[in-house]
């Protein structure tokens, strides 16, 4: 067995304790015996969420041996909230224990620099790995493997049951519903999460435990991926849902990168498009519907003769035609970040809410904090713009001039009577207004718990408000005044890096796992692309290559700003006398703040997979 670099792992400290083990706090020592993942996730983050469900099989393959830890992380301001951190580690079905560390210590300790970042722990208590970004399932699988070998051979692998306390589960009609949409007879149908189900409520279903009235449940509250009769159906955490031109009702099944149909005349669930497999890059990007994979779809609508789709899992947006039966990127690089221009050039970072008003589609672009929008530009081709927000890393609760007002990670979008564009501004608890004649932003409510989505009805002049976290929708009159705020401005939360003027050397730490090796039969196996905010951060060293390691320059009369790294490594089984071996791609988008001072770092090292050895 190749010999690995082993660093005693720091000691698990987070001032929001833990959850998921009954109430028993835990160190270390506790989990000496076993091998340990430590999973750093932030619950905004679509890539942590993807890995999520990576680690479940791994989870249970070997839920003797192994402990999965998630280490709470947070970003945005109300990700530190501990009761923000409960709601989310129920919300997304995490099963094993999640330490909730809102002042970064243990991040800073382990040195992570993204999200999610994976640390393996062996038996004895040393750190042997450490992964960026998604896509290492078989890497882990086989370094797992090789731990329990090695470990049970020396007699420091104890097996039995981990410290994984499941909480007591809380009755309510909805739970952590995510989207909503009024069917033509009046009824709404809702997206039950985390119920994996859809939930047809009567149009005075509102509240929760009961106090609207059930029509019917679409599929049968397992997560899974089976079509046929609303009884027998399954989804898993499906969310956005929109009308087709025939009369059923369209379903982004998000965490099993799908579009569904729900079809009212037969009673039956279908499979639209997608794969059930998640996009990476490399995969086709248009053709048959049923061909193509898709990655985490979070809302849907109607625009131009075609369904679009909020890809959030790759910072897109697709579209669907029903006609053809084919499925187009139609707008993002799969960059994350915030850039405006045609359609093909333009960054998106997690779109997961869209709506249509005043011939534009409008989208929420929640990991920028920002509302957008595409329509046609004179040239005939479609154009993306930004009413609200700045970038990655500024947040807040701000009314006024469009450019000056703050938004906090929203998640829906709906069309006022008026013109105007309601914004879900999740994050800030709040039901935003954004009037595009006037180019203002203002507040409409506030103390909705997680807002989600809207559904606007002009007849009543009312909004039915998805509160996500408190398990309900809410119906609000449409407010004729403003609601006054505190105006609040935020940055994410991670301290920069400090690096020196000049030329600074980025280096991607790559090792293909045990067993494998680069793939380079097509060409070369790895990708970097570097950018930054600004764009003036840098003076040369931007655009993409194919060497994980680079030289680029930091211009001299700009003191700070975030680097935008996106790199990807293609490796395959190592068995020649295997024909088609499998492939595994691995990749990772970081945005690391950086603070340019004299003596700074001049390398900034960035994990993919792997250890910095030097």
């Amino acid at each position: 067995m190749a010999s690995r670099i082993r660093v005693r792992a720091p000691e698990l400290v987070g001032r929001g304790g833990w959850l998921n083990t009954g109430g028993t706090p835990l160190n270390l020592g506790d989990l000496r015996g076993k091998v340990t993942v430590l999973d750093f996730w932030t619950f905004c983050c679509v890539n942590c969420l993807h890995v999520l469900d990576e680690l479940r099989e791994l989870e249970e393959r070997h839920r003797d041996t192994t402990v999965v830890v998630g280490v709470h992380s947070p970003k945005f301001v109300h990700e530190a909230e501990h009761r923000s951190v409960v709601d989310a580690v129920e919300r997304y079905g995490v099963r094993h224990p999640v330490l909730d560390d809102p002042d970064l210590e243990t991040w800073k300790q382990y040195t992570v620099r993204a999200w999610p970042t994976l640390v393996v722990i062996d038996p004895e208590g040393y750190v042997v790995a450490q992964y960026a970004g998604e896509g290492h399932a078989h890497a882990l699988e086989t370094l797992v493997t090789e731990l329990e070998k090695e470990h049970e051979a020396r007699g420091t692998l104890v097996r039995g049951d981990g410290p994984y306390v499941p909480p007591e589960p809380t009755p309510t009609t909805l739970r952590f519903p995510g989207k909503a949409l009024r069917l033509p007879h009046g009824n709404v149908l809702v997206s039950d999460s985390t119920r994996h189900s859809l939930v047809e409520l009567s149009p005075d279903a509102e509240g929760t435990g009961g106090e609207g009235e059930v029509v019917r449940r679409i599929g049968t509250g397992e997560r899974g991926l089976v079509d046929g009769p609303w009884h027998r159906a399954t989804f898993s955490e499906p969310q956005g849902l929109a009308p087709l031109p025939d009369g059923r009702v369209a379903v982004a099944d998000t965490v099993n990168h799908v579009l569904r149909a729900v079809d009212w005349d037969s009673g039956t669930v279908t499979t639209l498009a997608g794969t059930g497999e998640q996009w990476w890059q490399g995969s086709p990007t248009y053709g048959p519907a049923r061909e193509v994979p898709l990655s985490s779809p979070w809302d849907l609508a109607w625009f131009e003769d075609r369904l679009w789709i909020a890809m959030a899992g790759v910072h897109q947006l697709w579209t669907y035609d029903p006609g053809t039966g084919r499925v187009a990127v139609a707008a993002g690089t799969t960059n994350e970040g915030l850039v405006d221009g045609p359609a093909d050039q333009a960054w998106f970072a997690q779109p997961s809410g869209l709506t249509v008003a005043g011939g534009r589609l409008w989208v929420a672009d929640s990991e920028t904090s920002a509302l957008r929008w595409v329509e046609r530009g004179e040239d005939g081709a479609f154009h993306v713009h930004t009413a609200v927000g700045t970038g990655l890393f500024d947040f807040g609760h701000r009314d006024g001039e469009a450019d000056q007002a703050l938004l906090q990670h929203p998640l829906g979008v709906a069309a006022l009577p008026d013109g105007s564009v309601a914004v879900c501004d999740t994050y800030n608890h709040a039901l935003r207004r954004y009037d595009p004649a006037g180019d203002r932003v203002s507040t409409l409510a506030t103390d909705l718990r997680e807002p989600s989505d809207a559904v606007v009805d002009e007849e009543a002049g009312e909004v039915l408000v998805v509160e996500s976290a408190r398990h309900r929708l809410t119906r609000l009159r449409l407010p004729e005044e403003a609601v006054s705020v505190q105006p609040a401005a935020f940055q994410t939360r991670r301290a920069a890096t400090e690096v020196a003027p000049g030329r600074l050397e980025l280096e991607v730490l790559f090792e293909a796992p045990t067993g494998q090796k680069l793939d380079t039969r097509y060409g070369p196996a790895t990708r970097l692309v570097v950018s930054s905010t600004p764009e003036g951060l840098l003076s040369e060293g931007q655009g993409a290559g194919t060497d994980l390691s680079r030289g680029v320059r930091l211009a001299e009369d700009v003191p700070e700003g975030v680097l935008h790294v996106s790199a990807m490594a293609a490796s395959c089984d190592d068995a020649p006398e295997v024909e088609y071996p499998a492939c595994h791609v691995h990749q990772q988008d970081w945005g690391v703040p950086v603070r340019v001072v004299p003596g700074g770092a001049t390398r900034l090292p960035l994990n993919l997979a792997g250890r910095d050895g030097s």
